[in-house]
């Protein structure tokens, strides 16, 4: 900070604080609510509209989801969608199935969760079932009927 960044505020003449608002990011929530007829849709869209920063607005009424895009804080939005529909809500869980190592592990797969989707979930125990070293993939590929340069003894 220079002098006359010091001397500026000395000598500020703003009447309010000096302090600067911290800005809010750009971003998407997504929140998993349970909604089952068209009435639930619309009190579950006009719950988020009205609030500030919101710019979009997505319902999947199908597959559980309420997406809301702007500058909004995550918590907030949570808080209001509960409170506004009474419903019970929570940061939507799922990833798409191919970016999970282990998509039928135990504690992944959901049979609730919409097709394309398991579980996000990081447990310890799922580390072990870490995939195949490159040792053991050149083991298992030397005796594999899609390996054209596969040993042929049988």
């Amino acid at each position: 900070m220079g002098a006359l960044d010091h001397l500026s505020d000395l000598f500020d003449c703003s009447g309010g604080s000096s302090r600067l608002r911290k800005r809010r990011q750009f971003q998407t929530v997504e929140i998993k609510v349970k909604m089952d007829c068209e009435g639930c849709e619309r009190k579950v869209r006009r719950s988020v509209e009205g609030m500030k920063g919101v710019t979009q607005v997505t319902v999947e009424r199908k597959a559980h989801k309420l997406t809301v895009v702007g500058y909004v804080d995550p918590g907030k939005v949570l808080a209001r969608v509960a409170h506004r529909t009474g419903k019970k809500v929570e940061f939507w869980p799922y990833v798409p199935y191919d970016v999970v190592a282990h998509p039928y592990a135990a504690g992944v797969y959901d049979k609730k969760a919409p097709s394309g989707y398991v579980r996000n979930v990081e447990d310890p125990q799922l580390r072990n079932l870490a995939r195949a070293s490159s040792t053991e993939v050149r083991y298992t590929t030397a005796f594999s009927d899609e390996n054209p340069a596969a040993c042929a003894v049988m």
